[in-house]
């Protein structure tokens, strides 16, 4: 991969992870470069198929393409960066993110986005003012 792929995929994100929109800036760890369709899934190396991704979110991600929406019970497949709009499947309330859609509710709960440990860290940042 090279630098400039890298850095094309960082400044699109704006530098915030693109699934829990964590600042790269306060991370204690590495952002990553997420294949949204896994590599053992055949996705490629491509700016249309890498996310920037926290390590938390990326590792709970992992190759997984879908997962269960805890409203309706049906397997959902997950937030794609690159085709989904952010806002339209998620919303903050507080320190906590709400999926707003099957997509939203399945990301969150696959990525385990409202870890508490995770929300208390949200919690002290909002009222730092940090803009999630």
């Amino acid at each position: 991969m090279t630098a400039a792929l890298k850095g094309l995929v960082r400044r699109r994100a704006q530098f915030r992870c693109e699934y829990c929109h964590f600042p790269e800036r306060l991370s204690e760890l590495r952002f990553q470069l997420d294949h949204i369709l896994a590599r053992k899934h055949g996705g490629p190396t491509s700016a249309e198929n890498l996310a920037f991704a926290c390590f938390r979110c990326n590792s709970h991600k992992g190759p997984n393409l879908s997962g269960i929406d805890p409203t309706t019970g049906k397997a959902e497949r997950l937030f794609h960066p690159r085709a989904d709009d952010w806002a339209a499947h998620f919303q903050w309330r507080g320190a906590v993110l709400i999926g707003r859609t099957a997509v939203g509710r399945a990301t969150i709960g696959v990525l385990n986005i409202n870890r508490p440990d995770v929300v208390l860290v949200r919690k002290a940042l909002l009222a730092e003012g940090v803009r999630l």
